[in-house]
C-alpha cells in the first residue's frame, strides 16, 4: 500500500503525506469475509423460518411475532446499522487514520447512542398499544392486537443491545477487522433455532421460547462485539454523556440520515398496514422477505459494510482514482451475484418456496402466495443491491442530506402503490410497491451523484462487462427453467425434493459460472488475484 501510494502523485505533499500513512482495508477480502459470515447468518435464518412457519405456521400468532419483532428492526435503522452508522463510521474512520483521539469520540457516541435508546425503550414500554396501532392497525378488534402488544414488551429491548453492539461492530469494521461484526449476527439465527427446538420437544408453547429468546441473542451479541472493540483498542464503558463538538456534528450528519431512515420505515409501516387487512398477508409477505434478503444480505450489505469506510479513507486522503476503482469494482462483483440471484428467483419461485417452508403448518396455498411475492420481490433485488453501492458515496463525504431527499421521492412512490393498487390487487400491493420505490430510490441515488464527477462512476470496464454478466444470468435461466421442468417428479417426492433443489441450484450455478467464463464477464483468476491484494 504505501509504495502504491508513493506512486499515484495526487497532487500535495500533504494529500501524499496521507496516503502513506493509511492503514491499509483488505477491500476484496472484507466484502468476503463479511460475505461469508452473513451467507452463514442467512442460511440460519433459512432454518429459523423453516421451523418458524413449520412449527407456529402462518396464522394469528405468526402474524403478532412478525408485526412485534418489526418494531426494534424499524428503529434499528435509526440507531444501529442506519442513521447512526452513516454518520458515526465515516467520522471514527477519518480519526482513526488521522490519529485525532478516536478514543475519546467512541467514549462519546457510546455514551450519547445509550442514552438515545434507554430513552426509547423506556417509552415503548409505557406506549406498546400506541407503537401497535400505528404501525397495524388492522389487528385492532381481533386478538392478533394485544398478542403484538404482550409481544413487542419483551422482544423491544433488543434495540438496545442492537444499537451498542452496531456501534462496536462500526469500530471494528472502520479498523479493518470485520470477522467479528459480521459474525455476532449468527448469534440471533443460533438462539432462535435452538429455543424454538427446545420448545418443540419439550410439548411447551414454542412462541413463548421464541420472543424471550431475541432478547437474550441480542445481550450475546453485544458481549461479543464490546469484547471485540476491548482487544482492538477501544476499552469503551458506560459512564456520562457529554456534548462534545464532535457529537454536535455527528448528529447534524446523522439528523438526515435518520430522516431517510424514518421514510423507509415509512415504507414498511405503509406495506404492513396494508398487509394487515388481509388474513395471513403479513406472514406471507415475511416469509418473501426472508427468501430475497439472502443474496441481499450476503452481496449488498457485505460490500455496503466494507464500502463505505473505505471510500471514506480514500476521500480523505485524496485518492480519487482509487475511490473510483473499488467502487466500479464492488458494482461489477455485486451485480454478478446479484443478477442471476433475481434471475433464479424469478424462474422457479414455487420451487423454492415449497422445498424450504411448505412443511408442518403451512400448506401449498401459502406455497403458492409466498412464491408470488417472491418473483415481485426478484424484480426489485439488484435495485436494492445498487443502492447499498451507491449510498457510500454520499455518507463518506457526510451528504446525508440529499439521500434524505430521494428517500422522500421513493415513499411517495410506495405509499401511492401500496394503498393505490391494493383494491385492485389485494395482499400483493405492498410486494408491488417495494420493488417499484426500490428502482425509483436507486434513479435519484444514481443521478445524484453525477455532481462527485468521476470518483463516483463506473468505470469502462464495468460498463463493458455488464452486458455480459445479464447473457450469462439469461442463459442459466433458461438452464434452471429445463432443469425445474424436468425434475418436477423427485421435487414432489418428500424425500427426494430437497436433493432434487440442490441440485437444480447447483446447474444453474456451473452454468452461469461457465457461460460468465465462457463470454468474459468475469474471470475467476481475478477474484484470486483481488483477495491476494486485498
Amino acid at each position: 500500500m504505501r509504495c502504491a501510494a508513493a506512486r499515484i502523485g495526487l497532487g500535495s505533499d500533504k494529500n501524499q503525506g496521507i496516503i502513506l500513512s493509511m492503514k491499509p482495508i483488505r477491500l476484496m477480502s472484507g466484502f468476503f469475509t463479511v460475505g461469508i459470515w452473513t451467507l452463514l447468518s442467512r442460511t440460519l435464518g433459512f432454518i429459523r423460518e423453516v421451523l418458524l412457519l413449520s412449527l407456529i405456521g402462518p396464522g394469528p400468532v405468526m402474524d403478532a411475532f412478525v408485526a412485534a419483532f418489526r418494531l426494534p428492526n424499524m428503529f434499528r435503522r435509526f440507531f444501529a446499522e442506519g442513521a447512526f452508522n452513516a454518520a458515526f463510521v465515516p467520522m471514527f474512520a477519518k480519526k482513526y487514520e488521522g490519529e485525532e483521539d478516536a478514543q475519546r469520540f467512541a467514549q462519546d457516541a457510546f455514551d450519547g447512542l445509550a442514552l438515545a435508546v434507554l430513552a426509547l425503550t423506556g417509552l415503548a414500554m409505557l406506549f406498546m398499544p400506541g407503537f401497535v396501532w400505528l404501525t397495524a392497525e388492522g389487528f385492532v378488534g381481533d386478538p392478533r392486537f394485544d398478542l403484538t402488544v404482550g409481544y413487542g414488551r419483551i422482544v423491544f429491548p433488543y434495540i438496545v443491545f442492537m444499537s451498542l453492539s452496531a456501534l462496536f461492530s462500526g469500530i471494528l469494521n472502520a479498523t479493518g477487522r470485520f470477522a467479528v461484526a459480521a459474525a455476532a449476527p449468527v448469534l440471533l439465527n443460533i438462539f432462535v433455532i435452538a429455543a424454538m427446538t427446545v420448545g418443540a420437544l419439550t410439548g411447551g408453547k414454542v412462541i413463548e421460547w421464541l420472543i424471550w429468546s431475541i432478547p437474550l441473542a441480542g445481550l450475546a451479541q453485544l458481549a461479543l462485539t464490546w469484547r471485540a472493540a476491548a482487544l482492538a483498542g477501544f476499552p469503551l464503558r458506560p459512564s456520562r454523556p457529554r456534548w462534545s463538538p464532535d457529537v454536535r456534528a455527528m448528529v447534524v450528519i446523522a439528523v438526515p440520515a435518520a430522516l431517510a431512515s424514518g421514510v423507509m420505515q415509512i415504507n414498511l409501516v405503509v406495506g404492513q398496514l396494508v398487509a394487515s387487512q388481509y388474513d395471513n398477508a403479513v406472514s406471507w409477505l415475511f416469509a418473501a422477505d426472508r427468501l430475497y434478503q439472502l443474496p441481499l444480505g450476503v452481496v449488498g450489505i457485505a460490500v455496503g459494510v466494507v464500502l463505505l469506510p473505505d471510500l471514506a479513507r480514500r476521500l480523505r486522503s485524496g485518492d480519487a482514482q482509487g475511490a473510483h476503482q473499488a467502487l466500479s469494482r464492488a458494482a461489477e462483483i455485486s451485480l454478478a451475484l446479484t443478477i442471476p440471484s433475481a434471475i433464479a428467483l424469478l424462474v422457479i419461485p414455487f420451487t423454492l418456496v415449497s422445498v424450504l417452508f411448505e412443511r408442518g403448518a403451512s400448506d401449498v396455498d401459502d406455497t403458492a402466495a409466498i412464491a408470488t411475492a417472491v418473483m415481485i420481490y426478484g424484480l426489485g433485488l439488484p435495485s436494492f443491491v445498487l443502492q447499498k453501492i451507491l449510498q457510500p458515496i454520499y455518507f463518506a463525504r457526510e451528504d446525508t442530506r440529499r439521500p434524505f431527499h430521494f428517500a422522500l421521492v421513493a415513499m411517495v412512490v410506495n405509499a401511492a402503490l401500496a394503498v393505490g393498487l391494493a383494491p385492485y390487487v389485494g395482499w400483493i400491493a405492498p410486494a408491488i410497491a417495494t420493488t417499484m420505490a426500490g428502482w425509483a430510490m436507486f434513479a435519484c441515488l444514481a443521478i445524484g451523484a453525477r455532481r462527485y464527477g468521476e470518483a463516483a462512476r463506473f468505470d469502462s470496464r464495468f460498463h463493458r462487462r455488464i452486458w455480459r454478466i445479464l447473457a450469462a444470468s439469461f442463459a442459466m435461466g433458461v438452464v434452471l427453467w429445463v432443469g425445474n421442468v424436468v425434475l418436477q417428479p423427485m421435487l414432489g417426492m418428500d424425500w427426494w425434493r430437497a436433493i432434487a433443489l440442490l441440485f437444480l441450484v447447483g446447474l444453474g450455478g456451473v452454468s452461469y459460472f461457465f457461460t460468465g467464463q465462457l463470454i468474459g464477464a468475469f474471470h475467476l483468476s481475478e477474484f484470486r488475484q483481488a483477495l491476494r491484494r486485498g
